[in-house]
Order: C-alpha cells, then sequence, then structure tokens
C-alpha cells in the first residue's frame, strides 16, 4: 500500500512539473520550437517518470523487506515463546505423572491395608466368637459344678469379698485412731488443759436494752417535755428508741446498735444529773457522748492491745478492736473472746514452740471483721481479711484470719493454733449462750440423724447435746460395724448439724443372754 501511494505523488509531481513548462514553451516559441521542446519536455517527462518508477520500485522493496524482516522476527519470537510454553507443559505433565504415579501406589499400599486389617477384622470376630462360647461353656460347667447360677454366685462372691473388707476396714480405722490417740490424746489435752487453766477471762452478756435509772417518776415527764419534744430529738439525735412505761423510776433504751445505745445512755444520765433538759441541750450532751464513746473505743482497743502485749498494731485497727467492746456472741463479748483467744494462742505457741507474739497477734485479730459486719456486706471473716491486707498486716495473720472457721486451709502452724483458741473460746461451758428453743432444736435434730441410721434402736442427746450415745441391735450390727457406723454418723452431724465445740459419738452394743433355773 506505501509503494502504490508512493508511485502516484511520483506521477503526480511529474504532471505538475511538465505541464507548466510545456505551456511555457508553447506560448513563447515559435511552433517548430515549440514541437522540438515538446519532445525534449516529453523525453524529459519520461525520464523524470521513469526515474520516479525507479524510485518507487525501491522504496517498494525497501519496505517489503522491512515486512519480511518484522514478520520473520515475529515469527522468531511466537516460536520462541511457544517453545518456553510447551517446555513448561512438558515438566507440569511430568510432574502431574509423577503424582498420579505415587498416589497409585498409595492407593495400592491402602487397598493391600484395608484388605489385610478386613482379614484380620474377620479372624477376631471369629476368635471373640470362639472366645464367648468357650466363655459360656466355662459358665455352665461351673454353675453345674456349684450348684449356682451366675448371678447367685456373684452375689455370694461380693458378700464375701464386702464383709472381708468391712472387716479389714473397720480393725485398720481402729488400729489408726488408737494409735492416734495415744500419740496425741496425751500431748493435746496437756495443752489445752494448761491453756485453759492459766487463762482467766470475764463474761459480759450484752442485749439490745439498756436501762437508765432515774431519781424519781417525775423526771420521765421532763425527759418526754412538752408534745413530746424532748424524747424526739433524743431519739433523733441517737437512733434509739426510749420506751418510758409504767416501770418505776427506770428508762428503757432500745437499739440494736449498742455503740448507739451506749452513747443515747451517757447523754441522758447526764441530762438526768444537770437537770435542764430542752432540745438544745440535748444535742449538746449528744456531742459531749458521742466524743466519750470514741474516747473509750480508743482506750478500750489500747488496754486490749497492753494486756496481750501485742505492739505495733495500725491505730484504725487498734480503734476497731475497741469497737468490739459492744460487739456480742452468743453472749459472749467480742472483744473480751478476742483477748481470750489471743492468750490461749500464745500459751499454745509457747507449748508446741513457735512465735508467741505473732499467734497472740493473729488471735487478737482474727474476729476484727466483727467490728464493722454490720456496716458492710460480707461476712466477719472477709470483712477482717480485707481490713488486715488494707493495714499491712503479715501474710500468716492474714491466713489465720481467714481459715479460723475452717473456710481456707491453713497454711501456718498459727493459723491452725488459732483455730483451736477459738474453738476453746467459744466452747468452754458458760462462755456462750443459746435461746431455749435453737437449743431445744439442735438436741432434736441430733436424735432424729441417729435413729436414721439402719440398725439403730434408741438414742439419747446427753450433756447439754456435747455427747450422743446409740444404742444398737446386736443382730443387726456386729463389734467391727460399730466402728464404721460411728465414722458415718459423725459424718453426718458435721455436714447437717452446726454446733460449738464437738459432739461425742458413743455407740453401745449389748447382747443379753436369759436362761430360768426350775
Amino acid at each position: 500500500m506505501p509503494v502504490i501511494i508512493i508511485i502516484i505523488l511520483a506521477v503526480v509531481i511529474t504532471l505538475l512539473v511538465v505541464v507548466p513548462i510545456t505551456w511555457v514553451v508553447a506560448s513563447s516559441n515559435q511552433k517548430k520550437t515549440f514541437e522540438a521542446k515538446i519532445g525534449n519536455a516529453d523525453d524529459k517527462a519520461r525520464e523524470i517518470i521513469d526515474e520516479a518508477l525507479k524510485t518507487a520500485e525501491t522504496k517498494k522493496r525497501e519496505a517489503l523487506l522491512e515486512a519480511k524482516e518484522e514478520s520473520l522476527k515475529t515469527k522468531n519470537e511466537l516460536e520462541r515463546e511457544t517453545k518456553e510454553r510447551r517446555a513448561e507443559i512438558q515438566r507440569y505433565e511430568r510432574r502431574v505423572l509423577s503424582k498420579e504415579e505415587s498416589l497409585d501406589r498409595k492407593s495400592e499400599a491402602i487397598e493391600k491395608k484395608e484388605s489385610f486389617l478386613s482379614k484380620r477384622e474377620d479372624e477376631l470376630n471369629r476368635k471373640k466368637a470362639e472366645v464367648e462360647e468357650l466363655s459360656e461353656k466355662r459358665v455352665q460347667e461351673l454353675e453345674r459344678i456349684s450348684g449356682l447360677t451366675s448371678e447367685q454366685a456373684k452375689d455370694f462372691l461380693l458378700k464375701t469379698v464386702e464383709d472381708e473388707v468391712k472387716h479389714d476396714t473397720a480393725v485398720l480405722i481402729k488400729e489408726m485412731e488408737n494409735q492416734a490417740k495415744e500419740e496425741a490424746s496425751k500431748k493435746a489435752k496437756e495443752y489445752v488443759v494448761t491453756a485453759i487453766q492459766k487463762c482467766a477471762a470475764d463474761h459480759v452478756a450484752e442485749t439490745t436494752i439498756s436501762v437508765v435509772q432515774l431519781p424519781n417518776d417525775e423526771m420521765k415527764g421532763r425527759i418526754i417535755g412538752r408534745e413530746g419534744r424532748n424524747i424526739r430529738t433524743l431519739e433523733t439525735m441517737t437512733g434509739v428508741d426510749l420506751i418510758i412505761d409504767d416501770t418505776p423510776e427506770a428508762v428503757i433504751l432500745s437499739a440494736f446498735d449498742p455503740i448507739r445505745r451506749e452513747i443515747a445512755r451517757i447523754a441522758l444520765e447526764k441530762l438526768i444529773v444537770d437537770g435542764r433538759i430542752h432540745p438544745a441541750r440535748i444535742e449538746e450532751m449528744v456531742e459531749k457522748a458521742q466524743k466519750e464513746v470514741e474516747v473509750m473505743i480508743r482506750e478500750e482497743g489500747e488496754n486490749a492491745t497492753l494486756e496481750v502485749g501485742v505492739h505495733g498494731i495500725h491505730p484504725e485497727l487498734v480503734k476497731l478492736l475497741g469497737k468490739m467492746k459492744f460487739r456480742t456472741s452468743y453472749g459472749q463479748n467480742a472483744l473480751k473472746h478476742s483477748i481470750e483467744v489471743a492468750q490461749l494462742s500464745g500459751l499454745l505457741a509457747a507449748e508446741v514452740g513457735v512465735d508467741v507474739r505473732l499467734a497472740k497477734r493473729a488471735g487478737l485479730l482474727h474476729d476484727i471483721g466483727k467490728s464493722v459486719d454490720h456496716e458492710m456486706e460480707g461476712s466477719h471473716i472477709q470483712i477482717g481479711v480485707d481490713l488486715c491486707r488494707k493495714y499491712k498486716e503479715s501474710p500468716i495473720i492474714i491466713n489465720a484470719v481467714e481459715a479460723h472457721h475452717g473456710d481456707v486451709e491453713p497454711e501456718s502452724l498459727i493459723a491452725c493454733i488459732v483455730q483451736a483458741a477459738d474453738t476453746i473460746s467459744a466452747a468452754r461451758p458458760g462462755a456462750r449462750r443459746e435461746t431455749l428453743e435453737t437449743y431445744t432444736n439442735r438436741l432434736t435434730q441430733l436424735e432424729d440423724i441417729t435413729n436414721s441410721f439402719k440398725g439403730v434402736d434408741k438414742s439419747f442427746a446427753i450433756q447439754a447435746g456435747r455427747e450422743i450415745r446409740i444404742m444398737v441391735v446386736p443382730e443387726m450390727i456386729s463389734d467391727t460395724d460399730m466402728v464404721l457406723l460411728a465414722r458415718d454418723i459423725s459424718k453426718q452431724i458435721e455436714n447437717e448439724l452446726e454446733y460449738p465445740g464437738q459432739i461425742k459419738v458413743n455407740v453401745i452394743r449389748e447382747s443379753r443372754v436369759v436362761d430360768y433355773a426350775k
């Protein structure tokens, strides 16, 4: 296509050049000259045309050569790429073939394995069937020889083994108990008795009311005031109910919080001595009473630490110890109980050879949570642990506080000592009191638990519920069974009842033979 265009351009250019020249020559010369010149022009035009044709042919050949070179180059590149693609495809084909051969080998191996396993399974099933058949024959032969069925033989064997194990267990338990008692009872009794004998503690029975004596009954009217304004002011300032009834020359203060009740008692006594009873004076006396009680609380805490011989306790903990003077548990004053536990802990620690001061400190702080347990959520144990952590007590003290009721495992001997001292202080006769209803319910539950066991004829709770005496049917309970029965009853009592101290379980088996001489 480019060659044709070049030829056309050459012809057009030639015509454009020849025509003007011919016209100029024809118009200026004569006809003859014109013809000669026309001949020359024709010759030149033919020369030009020939030259243009030659040029065009040359250009055409060059263009064809370039096209052929380009085509050859493109063809070489395509051949090269095709060779590379074919080589790559061949590599992929070789890899695929290799994998196929590997998979075929694995498949053959798996098929052989499956065939082998199938044969083994058939063989095992056959042997299993033979074993079951032999087992049935053996059982039938044993039943024929013994004259018992398999179930009867099994029951007989289990009963025989159970009796032997029960007997061996009872004998082993008895031996271990005797050994433990021989080794520990003497020392334990010596330590506990020595500690109790050396510790003398007072008992304070607190209630929810306080009685304030009046010089005369006229004072009741003055305490009530005009339209009851004095008594309302006093009740509002202290949070205590004043009960003014027919009791001669006495006013009863009723409140659950003993500290508020003590503030009201002191304020009312001051008002009675002063004689001027009106709202402003009541407010003044209540403020003075609050300050006196705060001083009293601090002094009681300091006296407790001095009495026990424990120093370096944080002032806030000392204040909380003083608050425990106004707390009771089953009639036992919490502060006196803590002091008693501290003294007992120190005595027991001295006997077993551990740090006496640390034991006293743990015993004194073991119930510190009771000082604020009516103000904060949680048990007195958790509150006490939090307080001890807050005021940087040692981990041994914290563990002793946390473990003194058995909620967690004791991590030191001091924690065990505090636990024992707390039990001694709470369980010794006269330390605590219970309501009659709670006491009788506990005794009834104790007898109900023991009577629920098979083979028990009757039971009696004696010694204020500290011992349960159980009479068993001798035909149903043997001597070895008595040991296991006592342990089972003890475990059930521990799981179902709450009681101070410990309860002795006494199982009695009595056999009588009666005959008559005629």
